[in-house]
């Protein structure tokens, strides 16, 4: 989900860039890479992942 969000958010820098434009003061196309790059760290290192590795299931056995 995050790597998703990452992309979108790589998207928009990439547009904003090209357009020239920024989104405000605070808002601009290398905040949005370095919130990509953020998202994408988050990403790797497992958080918001959906996938648990130790379930109650396998506890049981």
């Amino acid at each position: 989900m995050l790597a998703l969000i990452a992309a979108v958010a790589f998207g928009l820098a990439l547009i904003l860039d090209l357009a020239k434009t920024a989104l405000g003061d605070v808002i601009t196309a290398n905040t949005l890479v370095v919130l990509g790059l953020l998202l994408v760290a988050l990403h790797l290192a497992g958080i918001g992942s959906s996938t648990r590795s130790w379930s109650w299931r396998r506890a049981r056995r």
